[in-house]
């Protein structure tokens, strides 16, 4: 552990990306979808634009900073947060200062660019706070534990570049899993990271989601794959809300790594027009018995189709069916 001459920060400070934008000719311009990132995996892939003549890419910035440390122990003044994008293979390096918003400093926003002819393949985003401590300005007081990557190749938002579906006998494999043998897949959120377990004993299933063959076979696997998405979603939600760590005077706290990325990405679908504290604390209350837990239940599915894109991919593929079925009788 590296040690410093000055006081830092022992809360976390995590980041979320909002929203992409891209840029191309003309001042052309394409708003990306939501599943383009990821928040578990901490990934943007900027390879799932529907053109490859873009220039450059603009990421709308959410960081979440302990601004009750701040507050309490009163080390540090003129505090900034700062977003700074790399990429070693270019030399390229982006700062840009994030404005604080109304909640005293919980909460930063601002965008980062990044211009494609100074990036070939990864770039790395993190999150600074900076402040003035003992009279010596420009202090590294805290930054994100875990750096964001914007692959400006990639069309899936990736770490590892390789989705974690794995088919696997259910009767035959591990324990856990043989009580599931008759469902075609679970999620499994005992690792790092979610992970979809496909029942190979399931007939035709694997090779339908992992190998599509004919063009209805794809469509039937991309809802599919949309609707274990927003499994994924929902068990991770419930994951995040069962580690929380609760204060003395009952106030939950947002988890410090991807599980406090994913509630601050669902809770403004699940309790809305609240502070993302507010609304954790709203829905904390009513989990552990206040009341309530069992009308949260839509909502949280409601905001997890939402981010796993399921009403675009079953209207996609309705008209698909609707069109093959034209083609077929013409």
């Amino acid at each position: 552990m590296k040690a410093y001459a000055y006081p830092r920060l022992t809360g976390p400070v995590t980041t979320r990306v909002t929203a992409v934008r891209l840029r191309g000719p003309g001042d052309s311009r394409e708003h990306l979808e939501s599943r383009a990132w990821s928040v578990v995996e901490q990934v943007v892939a900027l390879g799932m634009a529907e053109r490859d003549d873009w220039h450059t890419a603009r990421l709308s910035l959410a960081v979440s900073v302990p601004a009750r440390e701040i507050e309490t122990r009163k080390h540090w003044s003129d505090i900034a947060v700062v977003a700074v994008l790399t990429e070693g293979s270019t030399n390229a390096r982006t700062v840009a200062r994030l404005t604080p918003g109304a909640e005293g400093g919980q909460e930063w926003t601002g965008e980062v660019e990044l211009d494609r002819d100074s990036h070939v393949d990864r770039a790395s985003l993190t999150v600074y706070v900076i402040a003035t401590v003992g009279g010596v300005v420009g202090r590294i007081i805290g930054s994100t534990e875990k750096e964001w990557l914007v692959d400006v190749i990639s069309d899936a938002p990736l770490r590892d570049r390789e989705l974690d579906v794995t088919a696997v006998s259910f009767a035959r494999g591990k324990e856990w899993l043989r009580p599931f043998r008759e469902v075609p897949w679970i999620v499994d959120i005992s690792g790092r990271i979610p992970a979809v377990r496909l029942n190979s004993d399931f007939e035709g299933f694997a090779a339908l989601v992992q190998s599509p063959g004919s063009k209805m076979e794809t469509m039937v696997g991309e809802m599919l794959l949309a609707q274990m998405c927003a499994e994924v979603w929902t068990a991770v939600f419930h994951t995040a809300m069962g580690d929380l760590e609760v204060e003395e005077d009952g106030t939950p706290l947002f988890p410090p790594d991807w599980r406090g990325a994913v509630l601050r990405e669902m809770l403004p679908d699940i309790v809305p027009g609240r502070s993302a504290e507010a609304a954790l604390r709203e829905v904390h209350n009513r989990r552990v018995g206040e009341g309530g837990w069992a009308d949260m239940q839509p909502r949280i599915q409601y905001a997890a189709a939402r981010r796993a894109d399921v009403p675009k991919a079953l209207t996609s593929v309705v008209r698909d069916i609707e069109r093959f079925e034209q083609e077929a009788h013409a």
